[in-house]
């Protein structure tokens, strides 16, 4: 990584750190660790472990004061549902952090960056990087900046599926189905196409690297297009 390109990075995280070793650290693939014979940083795997502590104290001290009225089981729900691997990958999505993170040639060719399982992974690196560069403040304000803000907004796109079907569900007499478009690429980087119906009607076309997420895309759009028909459904 040039000091260019960790400038950037940083200006990108909000957060400057002291030693830049950690977070070429936080951006090491093992991959690309084994290939360079690297023993100096290393790869991400321990400050992942570090992180997703870090990670999961700063969220529950989140919920817990921002939601005095709620009982243990829905705080820790709602816990799991901001932490997990595709919400995490969402937010280091929003900041192209998987342009930064240091692959071996062999991930680079299946893709390494397009998984959502290693993007989160070095988020949570990144997050225990912080921790020990700046102390338990640092890592809170980057917490809450990085993964507890538009939480309403991430939690339509990651799980538009379901919010769909509530929307949808008792209001209209119409089915919900999803429709295969197409498919391209190679077998280990494809995208999928597919479309959100209403009974026939089509309500949104979303794309993606399994049918799963391309459903979800599809379902967002869906839900966008319900907003502008019915702008009453955005309090419900």
């Amino acid at each position: 990584m040039t000091e260019y390109t960790a400038e950037k990075l940083q200006e990108l995280l909000g957060y400057r750190f002291r030693d830049d070793t950690l977070l070429l650290q936080a951006l090491t693939h093992s991959s690309y660790a084994n290939e360079r014979v690297i023993r100096s940083t290393g790869d991400y795997e321990r400050l992942e472990f570090l992180g997703d502590a870090v990670l999961e104290l700063c969220t529950s001290e989140f919920l817990y004061e921002g939601y005095p009225d709620k009982r243990e089981g829905w705080l820790t729900r709602r816990r799991a549902s901001l932490v997990n691997e595709k919400a995490l990958a969402y937010c280091a999505r929003k900041l192209s952090l998987q342009e930064y993170i240091r692959f071996g040639k062999g991930e680079i060719s299946i893709s390494g960056r397009k998984r959502d399982s290693i993007v989160s992974d070095v988020s949570e690196a990144i997050i225990g990087a912080i921790y020990l560069d700046g102390g338990f403040d640092a890592a809170r304000d980057f917490v809450r900046r990085f993964a507890l803000s538009d939480i309403e907004e991430r939690d339509l796109i990651i799980d538009a599926k379901t919010r769909l079907q509530e929307l949808v569900q008792g209001r209209f007499q119409k089915d919900i189905s999803y429709r295969f478009v197409s498919e391209e690429g190679p077998e280990h980087d494809k995208t999928f196409t597919m479309e959100v119906l209403l009974d026939d009607e089509v309500m949104g076309t979303g794309s993606g690297h399994s049918k799963k997420d391309a459903e979800q895309e599809a379902a967002y759009r869906g839900i966008l297009r319900l907003y502008e028909k019915h702008p009453e459904l955005k309090c419900i």
